[in-house]
């Protein structure tokens, strides 16, 4: 479409805003409030935002959301609720991403005395069990990290325990990697920096960023500003500086974010991302030598430390030659 409107400030709204901008479609981006991805650290959600209008799309923000649509043959008018704009004219695509709601109404959950919050989603337990035994929900219906992976992973734990013999089998909804493929792309897991400082207290809570234009550009003979650029962050907690949060966007983050993911997962702190030798040159080297590097508490959070040069590889027959 030549002209095209986004109305959403979420995943699906930012992504296909890219998209069509990267087609050559006159993009306009309509958020209800101030700024996308609003629940994102602020390190991702600022540096795209400055990025996408770059770009070239068009920002409306404060705009209340879309109060109608009205078409006049081909063309449609976008009437907005609120703002300095009003109307988006002589607009041949308009894309609704603000959200959705649970289809379940088919399902006539009442008569069997199922429980749903006021939102329509499936309440359940840590097991995925609802409140009317033998019966069990999971996925986007339960309003609880709405991503196809964790509804994978929460199938598999539901059917180890009700068919593999695995008892106690459940799945963690804590610090659970994702990715935005935006342009560029966003990869992010566990705290915000400001939840961290909400949970455990902004005298507990360090950061380390690093923002760059990414080597791939390096031999672009184009100002510094006019590179896509990467930025990152690693929001740690308490005298150990265990990693609680891992923010990236950049090219290639999509990519990295399962691995750095694990790392977190398994309770690393910044000594143990130091103790990783950089792979040189890639942009996921910058979450192993964030400055300052190797100078914070040498405190480890694996069963076999990784500090000081140890090898932690299990012992073999034969010396080992890694």
């Amino acid at each position: 479409p030549e002209k095209s409107v986004v109305v959403g400030a979420g995943y699906i709204a930012v992504e296909l805003a890219g998209v069509l901008n990267a087609l050559g479609s006159d993009v306009t981006l309509v958020l209800r409030r101030d700024i996308a991805l609003r629940e994102f650290d602020d390190i991702v959600r600022d540096t795209l935002d400055k990025e996408m209008v770059r770009q070239g799309i068009t920002i409306l923000r404060d705009t209340g959301g879309v109060s109608s649509i009205t078409a006049s043959g081909d063309k449609k008018t976008v009437h907005l609720a609120s703002g300095d704009v009003s109307t988006v004219s002589d607009v041949d695509c308009v894309l609704m991403a603000t959200g959705r709601k649970p289809l379940v109404e088919p399902l006539n959950l009442p008569s069997v005395g199922i429980s749903q919050s006021s939102s329509g989603h499936i309440e359940v337990n840590e097991y995925s069990e609802t409140n009317a035994k033998g019966i069990f929900a999971l996925g986007d219906v339960c309003g609880n990290v709405e991503l196809t992976p964790m509804a994978i992973a929460a199938g598999r734990r539901l059917a180890d325990r009700l068919f593999g013999g695995v008892p106690g089998a459940k799945t963690s909804y804590e610090a659970v990697p994702t990715i935005v493929f935006s342009h560029p792309p966003i990869g992010t897991i566990g705290y915000t920096e400001q939840q961290a400082k909400d949970v455990y207290g902004e005298e507990n809570v360090k950061v380390y960023t690093s923002k760059f234009a990414n080597l791939y550009y390096g031999v672009f003979d184009i100002p510094f500003s006019d590179k896509p650029p990467t930025a990152m962050k690693l929001v740690t907690y308490g005298p150990t500086e265990i990693v609680v949060g891992v923010h990236c966007i950049g090219m290639g983050v999509d990519e990295m974010m399962q691995g750095f993911g694990v790392a977190v997962k398994m309770g690393a702190t910044k000594a143990d991302f130091d103790s990783c030798i950089a792979i040189h040159p890639t942009a996921s080297e910058e979450l192993v030598t964030m400055a300052p590097w190797g100078l914070g508490p040498q405190e480890t959070g694996a069963k076999e430390s990784p500090l000081n040069g140890a090898n932690t590889l299990p012992k073999g027959k034969v010396e080992s030659k890694l």
